[in-house]
């Protein structure tokens, strides 16, 4: 009887060690799933078909880190909300939140219920946060429904241009980007929607800021457009009976009424006045945020010497907003060549700006008792340009070249444009030809020297000869490049 018995009792630890290695293949298979999807898709996980063994949390080594993540989480999660109501975000929408610092704005869409959520960044954190730059983003042409940028993100990107067109490659068609700035004026509103031409703009408005640092910022809305959209509002520039060839935005109307009163009585003493009027000058970037531009694009034409304005006033004095500006030097004198081959960061173009490419000839204004001597430092000052076919006296042979259309071929309405002219008269020809070709409209600010028979400082009541144009005449051609949309400053 007893050896009978004990043949029915089974073995206890059989199904124990089953068990047991079941579970540890199960959590073998997860961890090496999630460490494939973080050691070859960018260190994180996609929301999209991902396994991760990690829990969708971000840790805060403190308790005042802890609390502002929490403030920043109910932000987004009210502004995302707001989104949600009005149509531009839903539940289903696969949404990127780029140029992310902490992935507050990721955690709190999921928090609302846009479970197909991630954010990008330059340091990933899994599962929220993959690793990508805004103007080079790790996904697929047309994958999101929704994207979003809050301030860290446009705002403080160093490539605009390449920012706007990545958002545009991976946003599908009807898909939203929704971008917050603390840009406020107009003029840098118009450049961000020159960014975005496959983007039509759906709204702008302020909302409130997180904090009293930034009480209130803008919250643009934009819909990507299977062509080409044009958002800015603009006129046609007219100048005279004539129609430009380009537009001009009408916003630039409000930035010139701001800008300082032109002189409209003849100086007696021009030398002391025009120069002094520089105190009054109010530049374009001190009315404006020039952020969103492309490039940044300062040109001397007359350039003369490196510190005759480019190192004495635009280095030292131009408010820059801490934008790197690429410099041309337009100088056809070769006295002042050698000076500018020293000179990082400029680009020397050795010729005559002019209304065609042609050789000129140029006259010399050198004092009586050296005019059969080499040019020194101050000498040479060109006069008028002349064409070669009608020229007779003291001359230089030099090239000049289409200035208007060079301008077209090295910069874009993208980009922020600085011309300081001083060309001794030939601006009454290169003005009318910057207007013929719509070259004009490329320029964002201009620094313009008329020159006229002005009074002499060395003999009171004598008008010089050297110009035959009047100060009237130079202050009918201020008049109409501002009536047109021009910014445009009397220099000295």
């Amino acid at each position: 009887m007893k050896a009978s018995m004990e043949t029915v009792v089974p073995k206890p630890n059989l199904l124990s060690n089953i068990l047991v290695r079941l579970l540890s293949f199960g959590v073998l298979v997860l961890l090496a799933r999630s460490a494939y999807v973080i050691t070859i898709k960018g260190k994180s996980c996609d929301s999209v078909g991902d396994l991760c063994f990690f829990p969708v949390t971000l840790e805060h080594t403190t308790e005042t880190s802890a609390a502002s993540a929490t403030r920043l989480r109910n932000y987004y999660s009210s502004v995302f909300q707001d989104l949600i109501s009005e149509g531009f975000l839903s539940p289903d929408s696969k949404s990127l939140c780029i140029e992310t610092l902490t992935g507050e704005d990721v955690v709190a869409l999921r928090d609302i219920g846009v479970g197909n959520s991630i954010g990008i960044s330059k340091k990933s954190s899994p599962p929220l946060i993959r690793y990508g730059l805004a103007f080079r983003q790790p996904f697929d042409d047309n994958t999101f429904d929704f994207e979003f940028s809050g301030v860290s993100g446009l705002d403080r990107t160093v490539k605009p241009v390449k920012f706007a067109s990545e958002v545009s490659r991976t946003l599908k068609p009807g898909g939203f980007f929704v971008v917050h700035t603390t840009s406020k004026d107009q003029y840098s509103l118009n450049s961000l929607l020159e960014l975005f031409n496959s983007s039509r703009l759906i709204r702008s408005r302020e909302i409130n800021g997180l904090d009293s640092s930034s009480p209130w910022i803008r919250e643009i809305v934009l819909r990507k457009e299977n062509g080409i959209v044009d958002n800015c509002l603009k006129e046609p520039f007219i100048h005279g009976n004539s129609v430009n060839k380009c537009n001009f935005p009408g916003y630039k109307n409000e930035l010139i009424r701001n800008a300082e009163p032109l002189i409209m009585e003849e100086p007696l003493k021009p030398w002391l006045t025009l120069k002094r009027n520089i105190k009054n000058v109010k530049y374009l970037s001190s009315m404006a945020d020039i952020r969103f531009k492309n490039r940044y694009v300062y040109v001397d034409v007359g350039a003369r010497s490196y510190g005759s304005s480019i190192g004495s006033w635009f280095k030292k004095q131009y408010p820059k907003q801490n934008k790197t500006f690429g410099i041309y030097a337009i100088e056809a004198d070769r006295a002042f060549h050698e000076e500018y081959r020293l000179k990082k960061g400029v680009t020397l173009l050795p010729y005559a700006a002019w209304v065609r490419n042609e050789t000129l000839f140029f006259e010399i204004n050198r004092e009586p008792s050296k005019k059969n001597n080499e040019r020194g430092r101050g000498m040479g000052r060109i006069q008028s340009v002349q064409s070669s076919s009608n020229f007779e006296g003291d001359f230089d042979k030099i090239l000049g070249f289409d200035f208007a259309s060079w301008l077209k071929s090295t910069v874009s309405e993208r980009d922020y444009v600085l011309v300081k002219m001083d060309v001794e008269g030939t601006e009454f020809h290169l003005i009318p030809r910057l207007i013929e070709t719509g070259a004009i409209c490329l320029i964002d600010e201009m620094f313009l020297e008329c020159h006229y028979n002005r009074w002499q400082r060395c003999c009171p009541g004598v008008r010089s000869s050297k110009y035959q144009k009047t100060y009237a005449q130079c202050l009918d051609l201020f008049i109409s490049l501002r009536k047109s949309g021009v910014l445009v400053h009397q220099w000295w």
